[in-house]
């Protein structure tokens, strides 16, 4: 029997949750909804995003879910509460998730601006592991660039130097990716850094809690991805959205258009 997976995110950003997720579980049926209308969820307030959360889970409510992955960092920080109240299943987050797995003293965090403001990287963190320094940088320009149809690759190779020149001058030894868009540019980002400093991918540590909680056996790993039982769901721009499941995804699906109300 497959276990049915809820991934949300405001777009691309939850196919880092998605690929890590597929490439260990074969058994699962996944619901990918992608707030399109709404994106980039990083620049909005706490209470704005509070709303979408209770929005997101009423689109799920009826999805007989088994689990929900939190793929936006952002609603992570400011209504994981929302979701786990409302739901009333495991729900599996990015920045809980990470923060176990942080090995060295002098952590770099790169996240949206609302995500850094909340201070829930550094709180989370803290709470798991004594005497670490965390440099927090936000990145208002990033995710919108990522969403792009055709990456501008000159644009992405600035902002990747100036969202990582603060945190490299103080000698960061981890790199967090603090959105779930991000690890869509590692390529962009592992060039500008010191191959000592680690870049750590939250999905992964998230999707490794997912396992360990469904007993699903750590040696399993699948070279191939296969999409045939993802549904994916927009609020807006189906076709912009189609194409890119098939640039970063490499797949032709059905996007369903869907409407979450709310005029925030």
């Amino acid at each position: 029997m497959k276990l049915k997976i809820g991934i949300f995110d405001s777009g691309i950003g939850g196919f880092t949750i998605l690929n890590s997720l597929l490439k260990t579980s074969k058994d699962v049926e996944v619901f990918y909804l992608a707030d399109t209308k709404r994106i980039p969820f990083g620049n909005k307030n706490s209470t704005e995003i509070r709303l979408i959360a209770k929005e997101i889970c009423t689109f799920f409510v009826d999805k007989n879910l088994d689990a929900l992955l939190v793929a936006c960092n952002t609603t992570n920080a400011c209504a994981l509460d929302i979701l786990e109240d409302n739901l009333k299943v495991p729900c599996f987050d990015l920045i809980n998730s990470v923060s176990e797995i942080v090995d060295k003293q002098i952590i770099g965090v790169l996240a949206t601006q609302t995500t850094v403001r909340s201070a829930y990287y550094k709180k989370a963190i803290n709470a798991k592991k004594n005497n670490t320094i965390i440099f927090q940088q936000e990145c208002p320009e990033f995710v919108s660039e990522i969403e792009k149809e055709k990456l501008n690759h000159d644009k992405l190779n600035s902002l990747s130097d100036s969202y990582l020149s603060p945190l490299v001058i103080k000698n960061i030894e981890e790199l967090i990716l603090g959105c779930s868009h991000y690890p869509l540019i590692y390529d962009f980002l592992r060039k500008k850094l010191d191959s000592n400093i680690k870049i750590i991918d939250p999905s992964i540590a998230l999707i490794k809690k997912f396992n360990e909680y469904f007993a699903i056996p750590e040696t399993d790993r699948y070279e191939s991805i296969s999409f045939e039982n993802v549904k994916f769901f927009v609020t807006s721009e189906r076709d912009e959205f189609s194409n890119k499941v098939k640039f970063w995804l490499g797949i032709n699906k059905e996007i369903r258009l869907v409407n979450l109300r709310s005029n925030v």
